[in-house]
């Protein structure tokens, strides 16, 4: 029996909206979710695709997160200086001869211009931050190494199954990494391809610290990425009194506070 064109457009536009609010859905969710088979929603993605409304990846869809999400460099000037404070503490935990992860973000970018300006030798740099990578390639006594894959222009960034496997090859003494906001529940990110990555990069790392300004506090996106007793560090300019207010208590060793 033919659908009404009014009813495939309705469920269109619906595929869409769950994507939007998703980033990522794997084509198995999206038939549970739309009550379609995996033919229809193929086609229906076909028809999205095709109104440049959805980006398609292999094995589901990811929405056009690059264009959608506020661009690295608007996110430049957000909290500058609080980003500032945070990324001159966490300098402090580098030491030399230690293997270094520098996550997406614009408050990791600040830690490498502090980095480039006050270098520590023998230090292994990997990250997937293409203005982390340039702003320390020339940098003397630092090994650079950026993760291959999908590059995504306006975040600055590059992700995708190449990049997990990328960042598998690799064991971290630190990892520093980013998160779009923090409740009592811990850390969420707005891409779920961002959080499997981030996963990954927790996984093969000896400490994580996260590094997250205020403005996180209170804040849920998307997709969960951790809870707090995963996470070692905490690198933050929210005092202690107001995370406790959002219901997060931490250990004094997962915590490095940094006042307003």
């Amino acid at each position: 029996m033919k659908v009404a064109l009014h009813l495939v457009e309705a469920r269109r536009d619906r595929l869409a909206g769950l994507l939007q609010q998703h980033r990522y859905l794997p084509l198995q969710q999206l038939c549970r979710q739309l009550n379609i088979s995996e033919a229809t929603a193929r086609r229906d993605l076909t028809a999205l695709v095709k109104a440049r409304r959805i980006t398609r990846t292999y094995g589901g869809a990811l929405s056009d997160f690059s264009n959608n999400f506020t661009s690295f460099a608007e996110r430049q000037t957000k909290a500058e200086g609080a980003k500032k404070r945070i990324a001159s503490a966490a300098l402090h935990h580098l030491k030399p001869g230690m293997t270094c992860y520098l996550d997406a973000g614009t408050t990791i970018l600040c830690l490498a211009d502090a980095l480039r300006h006050r270098p520590i030798s023998s230090l292994t740099i990997v990250t997937n931050n293409l203005p982390v990578a340039e702003a320390l390639a020339e940098v003397e006594g630092l090994e650079v190494h950026l993760i291959g894959g999908l590059l995504l222009g306006r975040q600055s960034v590059l992700l995708g199954d190449k990049a997990c496997q990328g960042v598998r090859q690799w064991k971290f003494d630190l990892a520093f990494l980013g998160a779009e906001g923090m409740t009592s529940r811990g850390l969420f990110n707005s891409q779920e391809d961002v959080v499997h990555y981030q996963k990954i990069v927790v996984s093969r790392a000896a400490c994580s610290a996260f590094c997250l300004d205020a403005t996180k506090l209170g804040h849920e996106a998307a997709h969960f990425l951790l809870p707090w007793p995963r996470i070692d560090l905490l690198l933050t300019n929210a005092t202690p009194k107001a995370l406790k207010g959002k219901g997060i208590v931490l250990k004094t060793t997962q915590l490095n506070g940094l006042q307003s």
